[in-house]
């Protein structure tokens, strides 16, 4: 009964975290608007920015990861690289959503120190699409956090018996 439970817990959250990664790799891939401000044509793309395409680089190895876990997590031979690399993931995905959020936050408010106008205002639905991507991301994240967080709690019960 417990390692039924145990492997329907994982399962759920590993479906959840990789649907999160996926659907905020596709939202992010596919944000792209143009727009004319003072008859100068700009396009923003995520392709533009590196820390974007860093976000959806992080974002794609997760799903990838995510759907070869989804059929090895039921081989006990792998557990423990499974939660290490969990861990792993985890942090990648941290770092890219902070450093994604970091970028659209400057899009989104610009900065009067160093003179960057916002951009949102001119290309809403590019912002949109980045803003839903990285809702997706910390959706992803979160599942991973508890996902590593019961993984510890699975492999520590039986050393510490009350």
């Amino acid at each position: 009964m417990a390692k039924t439970k145990r492997i329907i817990i994982t399962s759920l959250l590993r479906l959840l975290a990789f649907g999160a990664t996926l659907s905020a790799t596709v939202v992010m891939v596919t944000s792209h608007e143009s727009a004319k401000v003072m008859n100068i044509k700009f396009s923003a793309k995520y392709s533009n920015s590196p820390t974007f395409m860093f976000y959806v680089t992080a974002e794609a190895i997760a799903t990838g990861y995510g759907l070869i876990v989804l059929f090895l997590s039921s081989r006990r031979s792998v557990d423990r690289l499974i939660v290490i690399l969990d861990v792993v993931i985890a942090l990648i995905l941290t770092s890219s959503i902070s450093a994604a959020l970091a970028v659209a936050q400057i899009g989104k408010k610009g900065d009067s120190h160093a003179g960057w106008l916002p951009v949102c205002n001119q290309v809403p639905k590019f912002c949109d699409h980045v803003t839903g991507a990285l809702i997706a991301g910390f959706v992803a994240a979160i599942a991973y956090l508890v996902l590593n967080l019961y993984s510890l709690h699975v492999f520590l019960t039986p050393l510490f018996p009350v």
